[in-house]
Parts: C-alpha cells; structure tokens; sequence
C-alpha cells in the first residue's frame, strides 16, 4: 500500500510542439518506469494535458521530464497545479484520453 503522507497530484499544461511528436505517448512511457499514474491527452489548443499522482519524488522527475519531453518536442511552456496532500481521486494505471 501506497504511503499517501508521501503522495502528490498535480494537473499540467504543457504548451510548444507537443503534439505530432509522440509527447502523450512518451509521458505515458515515463509514467509507467516511474510508477506513476494519471492520464495525459491532447487539447484541440495544441497543448498537452495530464494529471500525474504517485510518490512525490517520482512526480518531481516525472515534472523534470515533461518540461523536455522527447527528441522531437519543443516545450515553450509547463504550468504544473498542485493537488498534493489530496487523494481525492486515486489512478490505477495510465491512460492516453481523447482530445479535449
């Protein structure tokens, strides 16, 4: 069982060349090798949007992560909300959402 004192949530935004470039797929991959779950879609803006929650230092390299993004992406911009403390919601995996 998950200590939840540890856990965090946090809603990003992720705005540059994230689509077209495999980002939704490649955060899912780093999610997952961190133990991190959520979800991730694309916005009909051209951003990206996810919710990641898991152990705190696992979401932080998850953050660090996302602000590069893979080979291809150009992220501009990350606007990272927290929700930590809060398990209001709690994931089961990962998902990849349709656009919103």
């Amino acid at each position: 069982m998950t200590d939840r004192s540890d856990s965090c949530t946090l809603h990003l935004d992720v705005s540059g060349r994230v689509q077209g470039v495999g980002y939704r797929e490649a955060l899912r991959a780093e999610a997952l090798r961190l133990g991190v779950r959520g979800w991730v879609r694309n916005r009909y803006d051209g951003s990206v949007e996810a919710v990641i929650q898991g152990p705190r230092a696992a979401v932080e390299r998850l953050v660090v992560w996302a602000r590069r993004g893979p080979p291809a992406a150009r992220v501009t911009q990350l606007e990272a909300r927290p929700d930590c403390g809060g398990f209001d919601r709690p994931y089961a995996g990962f998902e990849r959402l349709p656009s919103a």
